[in-house]
């Protein structure tokens, strides 16, 4: 196990450890392992651990197409996995829009303030007045009885059992090539956003910068393939993969840049 943990961050540790014990359990039990809601980042860790375990194999879903916060399921060679066995269910939210403009996190607190814990929901979508979210199915019942308002106005939900009416994505990832001389978080930072290490280092500092969904103030953090970076008053980005060295030895990365649907 020491040889693995060498290759992640002291923070995803806990998670690789939790994986590697589903991946296990399901070679050993034979049977399949449904997750919660995952991030990229701790998706392609699985996957990557999956990778090197013949008896065991991976599918993911999120609901929506391009979903960014997936299930994963887990499991043995002889299954076939289909939609339903993802447990997924997906909730219109409605609300009296013309008194009430609803945003991302709007809708987000007032889930969590029901008391689940994010693992429950995937991507929350939102399209001018249409709203709607995923959730595991073991808990629709419960946020149907219990998200009884937001902002102090009345909403239901209704379910969408058609993906025809599902919400496609609004935002659009742009993807895009450079060097950086070290993966540290102020440096990549200051690449792709094209502003000085200095600057990056106080927005790190102001608290203003999350690497997958946690505040993040070190700016000596080390970027992995698929580590999500949001920063507040300048949008998200992501490491999409790590191509290597040049001759000067600076490192090739790919990183999708998003761009927000006017």
């Amino acid at each position: 196990m020491e040889e693995i943990l060498q290759h992640f961050r002291e923070d995803e540790q806990p998670f690789v450890i939790q994986a590697k014990e589903w991946i296990a359990d399901v070679a050993l039990r034979y049977t399949p392992k449904l997750t919660a809601f995952l991030d990229p980042r701790q998706i392609a860790i699985i996957t990557s651990l999956v990778g090197h375990n013949g008896d065991v194999k991976i599918q993911t879903s999120g609901g929506f197409i391009e979903a960014e916060r997936q299930r994963v399921l887990l499991y043995p060679d002889y299954f076939e996995p289909e939609k339903n066995d993802f447990e997924l269910v997906v909730y219109e939210l409605r609300y009296p829009a013309k008194f009430l403009q609803l945003k991302h996190g709007d809708v987000l607190g007032a889930l969590m303030a029901t008391g689940l814990d994010r693992g429950k929901f995937g991507d929350i979508r939102i399209d001018g007045e249409k709203i709607q979210f995923v959730i595991q199915k073991a808990f629709a019942s419960f946020i149907m009885v219990n998200l009884e308002s937001i902002h102090k106005a009345k909403v239901h939900l209704m379910e969408v059992t058609e993906e025809a009416h599902y919400l496609l994505p609004q935002d659009q990832w742009t993807e895009q090539y450079d060097t950086v001389s070290s993966l540290r978080l102020d440096t990549v930072i200051a690449s792709v956003y094209k502003i000085s290490r200095q600057k990056a280092s106080q927005l790190i500092q102001a608290g203003k910068v999350k690497v997958n969904h946690q505040q993040q103030e070190q700016g000596t953090m080390e970027l992995e393939e698929q580590d999500l970076i949001s920063i507040r008053g300048f949008g998200r980005s992501m490491i999409r993969s790590i191509e290597g060295r040049t001759k000067k030895d600076k490192i090739r990365i790919v990183f999708g840049k998003l761009e927000r649907k006017r």
